[in-house]
């Protein structure tokens, strides 16, 4: 199995730096208290951070990436959008979905304005 890579390499040297830093954190602590648990947990996990790091792939993240595929998609259908747009199916509904939501966004933009929102005193300060 080789798995694609699905981090950035950003987010790579992010993880790693985080991971050897938390990792030289829980083996100072494990040094003067063998017996709790939880530092070697916390050297486990950053261990794996430091694995996903250099192999950039997350788990995690591919999982979150699949959900998208399993689900299925719902449109979400405004009160407002019903009387005006009629939801058809058709070949196109990516197309229909892209200008539904810069209509959306059109009009949220036109409710906060800041002309509604604020008085004109505030404006010009």
């Amino acid at each position: 199995m080789n798995p694609k890579q699905n981090i950035s390499l950003i987010n790579a040297l992010i993880r790693i730096t985080c991971g050897c830093a938390f990792l030289a954190w829980s083996t100072a602590k494990m040094t003067k208290k063998p017996y709790r648990q939880s530092y070697f947990l916390i050297a486990l996990l950053a261990g794996m951070k430091i694995a996903e790091g250099i192999v950039r792939y997350c788990p995690l993240v591919a999982l979150y990436g699949k959900k998208d595929e399993m689900m299925p998609k719902f449109q979400h259908k405004h009160t407002q959008n019903q009387s005006s747009h009629s939801p058809s199916p058709s070949s196109h509904d990516s197309e229909a979905k892209d200008s539904s939501s810069s209509h959306g966004v059109a009009e949220m933009m036109e409710q906060f304005s800041p002309e509604k929102i604020f008085s004109p005193d505030d404006m010009k300060k």
